[in-house]
């Protein structure tokens, strides 16, 4: 196992939360390789120590679709983040902007733009996926902008949901799942007191808000099964590019001809990404993938990345191999479980110190100094 803030928040989290909420969160595809492997390749990638370089001056602050950031971390869209904790995108969203980087609200998040986008005072991002129903993503998309969302980042590696197989063993699908979730709740009184009583309402709150009625958990994975589209294709992304006038994020690259399809299309970003592990089984690791995708498009537009990502020194490293800026997804949920919207300033703080610790003993004194010279070796190459 990887020692780290977030394994101890992990471990937490996962005696606090109902088992069937920890699953979703910390499952992935299939037999979990991909899951796993985003961990340990990332982590086995050596940084290369130097020594008395004068880091007397250190700047993690970067700077990306206009916005300075107080080090290159943003916090991803997870759905049902409300369901760990206490209004949880709220707490989130509140911790982020206190540190000075983006959050990034999910399509399925409990709470919806319009409760988020006021509570923060800085511009947040939105995540979108494409939908059948093409009236619900215009909707999100009109109210994304009227709340002042500044980037849309949209999920394409979602045409059909993956097979969770620990969601049918957890109860947050499969047989008597609803009875299931409840009996979990009453065996975990401090989450059914926090979120369960005083969470509510628990629904999906931008497709709720849609639709003009209750979209509740027993709806969402039916929801997402009928509204997913195989037949997605660049062409069916050309709309939004013509209606959404800020930066547009492609997320789920993973092969460097997509990336540079991408580019084609005139993104303004990709997120490298596996969804965490969550969808394709066996798949690259993102930190096998970065190296040569970044040789496609470097500099052409900016390059994100995500999965597997859980210290700082993991973020320093996706930078090494080539990312301008990383996301973090799990991490911060296990924090936001355990202690709300402290646990996710907590976690947020130990990276930034980590990150010192990496960048003055490998010789950077600012990001873009980080490079495949602080590594020892180049995962994948």
């Amino acid at each position: 196992m990887i020692i780290s803030a977030s394994t101890d928040y992990r471990a937490a989290a996962q005696r606090k939360l109902p088992p069937f909420l920890f699953h979703y969160l910390d499952g992935g595809a299939y037999a979990e390789h991909t899951l796993r492997r985003n961990v340990e390749d990332l982590a086995d990638i050596a940084l290369r120590q130097r020594v008395l370089r004068n880091m007397s001056e250190l700047s993690l602050e970067t700077r990306l679709f206009d916005e300075t950031l107080s080090m290159p971390v943003a916090l991803a869209p997870v759905g049902l983040t409300g369901m760990y904790a206490r209004r949880g995108e709220v707490q989130a969203a509140r911790a982020a902007a206190a540190k000075g980087i983006p959050f990034t609200l999910s399509t399925v998040s409990v709470c919806p733009i319009e409760e988020v986008a006021p509570a923060i005072d800085r511009p947040m991002w939105f995540q979108l996926y494409v939908l059948k129903d093409r009236g619900f993503m215009k909707n999100a998309l009109e109210r994304a902008k009227a709340a002042g969302v500044t980037t849309l980042v949209f999920t394409v590696d979602m045409p059909v949901p993956g097979a969770r197989y620990r969601d049918a063993h957890s109860g947050m699908s499969g047989p008597n799942a609803p009875l299931r979730r409840m009996l979990q709740a009453m065996t975990h009184p401090s989450w059914a007191w926090d979120v369960g009583l005083l969470g509510k309402p628990h629904d999906l709150g931008n497709i709720s808000a849609y639709r003009g009625s209750r979209t509740g958990l027993a709806d969402y994975i039916g929801w997402l099964g009928d509204n997913f589209d195989p037949s997605i294709s660049w062409k069916d992304l050309e709309w939004i590019r013509e209606f959404w006038d800020g930066p547009m994020v492609i997320k789920g690259i993973l092969d460097p001809q997509d990336a540079k399809d991408a580019v084609s299309f005139g993104a303004d970003g990709i997120v490298v990404s596996n969804h965490g592990g969550r969808q394709l089984d066996g798949v690259l690791s993102s930190a096998r993938a970065l190296p040569a995708i970044a040789d496609a498009v470097k500099g052409e537009l900016a390059i994100l990345a995500d999965s597997g990502i859980r210290t700082g020194l993991d973020v320093v490293r996706m930078i090494a191999l080539g990312a301008d800026t990383v996301l973090l997804g799990r991490a911060f949920i296990y924090a936001l479980a355990v202690a709300g919207g402290a646990g996710v300033s907590n976690l947020l703080d130990l990276i930034e110190k980590e990150m010192r610790v990496a960048m003055v003993l490998t010789g950077a004194k600012s990001i873009s100094e980080i490079s495949a010279e602080s590594l020892v070796r180049e995962l994948g190459r």
